[in-house]
């Protein structure tokens, strides 16, 4: 299986995402009534010059608005978002598009898990899943990532109190070669890092895939930078990869290189930093407005998203893979608390 999705210079990834995001908006505009009236609305272009010339839409308009483009009777599962004002996005997935979302997220973590499915630790408990027809953003991304490991542990109980023995068990068993751990960051630092801290516990031989919360720990003074340290110093895991994702893209995964500090975009995927001011994009360095773009939404119009996250390009072909070099640095001011375990306390959600 092709597990390689970090190939493409910037100049062919913006040629040929053109080209296809092009088709995909004229698909969506064939089957989503409110997204035709919508770019009607905008008088947009129906040939863009460039990607930062494509209409986009506000990620928010997906918690107001039912954007669908197949028949109800068509759609086999409906992710909802984790908000915190009670308002959530519903995006709604086909057979194909489920399909899809979950062969490219596939390829795009093979490119730091290999071929193999490994032993995983999940961050979580295993009632977070729910309902097979209709998730939360913390159980689709749990749900997504068990598909890549085996004999999993669920590290929380019933009470979402770590089971310290059974991690130790896991890492008995399992411990002395690669294995996967999962888990949303803040959660991940409270219960596994603190856990093998305090017990002494060697997570050398672990690759961690983590992603959001990063609020919580900032109260903490703990940044990216730290995360890492910590866990290196502490546990000897080193082999750390933040991704930076959302339930109106899913499958699309902007992932840390294996030398930290920066989010790469996978070729079917890019991202536009905006000036606030003029919507133009802002050149490398300068932060901005996020815009996600990406060719897997073909059961809805969420293919070119303007985020409520700030973020800055750092280089452009110039990192360990081809493409843009990211980070995102914060929310727009008011801006709705985003990511499952930002609003996580400790109790069920």
């Amino acid at each position: 299986m092709l597990t390689d999705v970090f190939t493409l210079a910037q100049a062919e990834k913006e040629e040929r995402l053109r080209g296809e995001l092009i088709g995909l908006m004229a698909h969506h505009r064939r089957n989503c009534p409110p997204y035709d009236r919508i770019l009607a609305a905008l008088g947009a272009e129906t040939e863009p010059a460039t990607l930062a010339d494509l209409p986009w839409l506000p990620v928010r308009l997906f918690k107001t608005r039912k954007l669908a483009s197949v028949p109800d009777d068509e759609v086999i599962r409906v992710l909802t978002s984790s908000g915190t004002t009670g308002q959530v996005s519903r995006i709604h997935l086909d057979r194909e598009a489920a399909a899809t979302q979950s062969r490219m997220l596939a390829r795009t973590l093979g490119a730091v898990l290999g071929p193999r499915r490994l032993p995983m630790i999940v961050v979580d408990r295993s009632g977070v899943v729910g309902d097979r027809r209709s998730y939360s953003a913390r159980g689709a991304g749990a749900l997504g990532m068990v598909n890549f490991g085996r004999d999993h542990l669920w590290l929380l109980d019933a009470d979402d109190r770590p089971d310290v023995a059974a991690l130790k068990d896991f890492l008995a068993r399992h411990g002395d070669a690669p294995f996967l751990i999962f888990g949303f960051t803040f959660m991940v630092w409270r219960y596994l890092y603190e856990v093998a801290r305090d017990h002494g516990l060697d997570l050398s031989q672990g690759i961690l895939v983590h992603s959001g919360g990063w609020k919580k720990l900032a109260d903490q003074a703990v940044d990216n930078a730290e995360f890492r340290r910590r866990f290196a110093a502490d546990s000897g895991l080193t082999r750390i990869h933040n991704f930076y994702g959302m339930v109106e893209q899913i499958g699309t995964v902007f992932l840390e290189g294996p030398e930290g500090g920066a989010l790469y975009c996978p070729d079917f995927a890019d991202v536009i930093i905006r000036d606030p001011e003029t919507w133009r994009e802002a050149p490398v360095g300068t932060p901005g407005l996020v815009e996600v773009l990406s060719t897997l939404p073909t059961s809805y119009p969420g293919n070119v998203l303007l985020t409520e996250d700030v973020g800055v390009v750092h280089g452009v072909d110039d990192g360990h893979w081809p493409g843009k070099r990211f980070s995102v640095v914060g929310r727009l001011p008011r801006a709705e608390a985003r990511g499952c375990s930002d609003t996580y306390a400790g109790g069920r959600s």
